[in-house]
């Protein structure tokens, strides 16, 4: 049985990257690892701009088998446990699966940098203020 997308139509023509994105995100929503997405908002005194901060819950991977990156518009964080040998477990409750999880960036955010601390990373953004540019129109007078 082949899968029909809602973009099979051949009215819509253009949107595979669209389609890509979608399938990518609906793959990495299997709800491992949980996160937090919260505001930090913006200290005047020292000029800091509002921040984004997405926190994971990774316990049990070092920072070796984390990887954060950045492809055209997502933030992609991935993690793949390397295995320590064999090891003889008479009960396992701490999730050892590789993982990667997939957020889509509004245009302009930027990332400022990812900390792994107490098993929890966290990745901060930012959303530059845009350069207000204003530019004086001639008006010209015909007759």
């Amino acid at each position: 049985m082949s899968r029909t997308t809602p973009f099979a139509s051949p009215l819509l023509l253009g949107f595979d990257t669209m389609e890509k994105t979608l399938e990518r995100i609906s793959k990495a929503s299997d709800g491992y690892p949980p996160y937090n997405i919260e505001r930090m908002r913006a200290d005047r005194l020292s000029g800091e701009p509002e921040r984004l901060r997405i926190t994971l819950a990774v316990a049990g991977f070092s920072e070796d088998e984390l990887d954060v990156t950045t492809e055209e518009n997502q933030l992609l964080i991935r993690g793949r446990q390397i295995e320590q040998g064999e090891r003889d477990y008479l009960y396992r409750g701490i999730a050892a699966r590789q993982f990667q999880r997939v957020f889509v960036l509004a245009d302009g955010m930027q990332v400022l940098g990812a900390v792994l601390k107490n098993g929890l990373l966290s990745v901060d953004l930012i959303r530059p203020e845009p350069d207000r540019i204003v530019k004086k129109i001639n008006i010209s007078v015909s007759q």
